[in-house]
């Protein structure tokens, strides 16, 4: 599948950050069954405990729109570093809730526009999956 639409949408997500304290940039951008496109970015508090990272504010957005997990295809989430960015372990375990084990993240940087495709299960091999 070609995913340089959501990585393209994941860039300019980036753009509207709010990363006053870190000046660390991060967008992302969530494809839904139905071709829409959700983008989130991250946004600080100076209390950091706070803040939301890209890829759970596109996907906070997308259930605050009335999506279902049933709804998620892919993930893509890009910054400005020197290899493809990854989700921090908090943003993994959303991960594993709202997306399917062999779900595709796509993992990319506007430093040398390389990318990467990974699944949930490659990035969350031993997350928590269920209360029992």
């Amino acid at each position: 599948m070609n995913y340089q639409p959501l990585i393209d949408a994941a860039t300019v997500a980036m753009q509207h950050t709010y990363s006053p304290y870190s000046n660390f940039p991060v967008g992302a951008a969530l494809l839904l069954k139905d071709g829409t496109i959700i983008m989130g970015t991250n946004v600080e508090n100076v209390s950091f405990g706070a803040t939301n990272c890209a890829e759970r504010s596109a996907i906070f957005a997308a259930i605050s729109q009335g999506y279902t997990k049933a709804d998620f295809v892919a993930l893509a989430v890009t910054g400005k570093t020197a290899d493809p960015i990854a989700p921090c372990c908090i943003c993994r375990q959303v991960l594993v809730e709202f997306f399917e084990p062999t779900s595709p993240i796509i993992l990319h940087t506007t430093t040398t526009n390389e990318a990467k495709e990974v699944t949930v299960a490659d990035l969350a091999p031993y997350s928590f999956k269920n209360m029992e």
